[in-house]
C-alpha cells in the first residue's frame, strides 16, 4: 500500500494458519474496503505437501483454504519454467498472491530461459489434448498425469 512489493517467504506453508488474518482478512479484502483506491501487491509463498518423510506438521496442503478467499490469487507451479513465470507475474500484479510450491517438485531441473518472462495468472493450461477422458491437477499431479 506504501510503494513496495513485498515477498512474504514461509518456507513451510503448514504453518500458515498463524497468518490467516493478515492475508485473509487484510490484504485480501483492503482494495475492496477502500472502494478501489489502494492495491495490495504483496506475494506469499510456501512449500506445500507431504510424502517427504517430514513430522504431520510439515507434510500438509492447505492451499484450499486460499482458494476460496475473494481477492487473493493463489498459483501453483509444476516446473521450473512456470516457476519463474507465476512468481514473476505475481510480484507485477497489484494483487495479493499466493505461490504455492510443492515440497516434491524443489528439486526438479528443467528448462528457465534467462530472458524475462510472465505466465498469465488466473488461465490454466493445457498441456496433452486427448478424447476420452479429461485430467485436472495442479502442481506435484501434474508430473503425476504426465508422467503415465
Amino acid at each position: 500500500m506504501t510503494g513496495s512489493r513485498p515477498i512474504v517467504e514461509m518456507q513451510f506453508s503448514d504453518f500458515i494458519a498463524n497468518a490467516m488474518d493478515p492475508i485473509v482478512n487484510q490484504a485480501a479484502k483492503l482494495h475492496f474496503m477502500y472502494g478501489g483506491t489502494i492495491d495490495v501487491p504483496i506475494v506469499v509463498r510456501g512449500a506445500s505437501g507431504g510424502g517427504t518423510g517430514a513430522a504431520a506438521q510439515h507434510s500438509q496442503s492447505l492451499e484450499s483454504w486460499f482458494c476460496h478467499v475473494p481477492g487473493l490469487k493463489v498459483v501453483t507451479p509444476t516446473d521450473p519454467y512456470s516457476v519463474k513465470g507465476l512468481l514473476s507475474a505475481a510480484i507485477r500484479d497489484d494483487d495479493p498472491v499466493f505461490v504455492v510450491n510443492d515440497k516434491k517438485l524443489i528439486n526438479m531441473t528443467g528448462f528457465v530461459p534467462d530472458e524475462d518472462y510472465q505466465i498469465e495468472l488466473g488461465k490454466g493450461r493445457c498441456l496433452k489434448e486427448g478424447s476420452d477422458i479429461t485430467v485436472i491437477t495442479y502442481g506435484l499431479g501434474v508430473k503425476w498425469a504426465t508422467e503415465y
